[in-house]
């Protein structure tokens, strides 16, 4: 797949509100999912979720970069995201809620198809 223009990945407005919304689902759904048993635990899931992407970033993906990765752990993380997102919500909420944000997750996925290729072949 080609670089596109100014070697930044490919990346649609859709794509990215829906990852974001994703992510969202994922900081809310977890630790509302682990509250019950731990309060820590609930709070250390969100500090690690918001934390690792923070921190961790392809250069070209992101216009700051405190600490480079390869493609493959970005598209690690995203997929981290996802997966916490559609557990902790069949967990922690009630299955139209559940359902929406699996649905989110698979919509997130289609469309983060073309920047996961760039991704996969972006050096750190």
């Amino acid at each position: 797949m080609p670089k596109s223009p100014g070697g930044r990945a490919p990346d649609t407005k859709a794509a990215s509100v829906l990852r974001f919304l994703a992510e969202l689902v994922a900081w809310v759904a977890a630790p509302w999912a682990l509250a019950p048993h731990s309060i820590p635990l609930a709070v250390l899931v969100v500090v690690v979720l918001v934390g690792l992407p923070t921190v961790f970033s392809t250069p070209g993906d992101k216009a700051n970069t405190i600490v480079a990765v390869p493609g493959s752990i970005t598209i690690a993380l995203v997929i981290l995201h996802l997966a916490v997102a559609v557990a902790a919500s069949w967990i922690a909420w009630p299955v139209p809620a559940a359902v929406a944000a699996t649905v989110l997750a698979i919509a997130v996925t289609a469309l983060e198809i073309p920047r996961w290729r760039w991704l996969a072949t972006a050096p750190a």
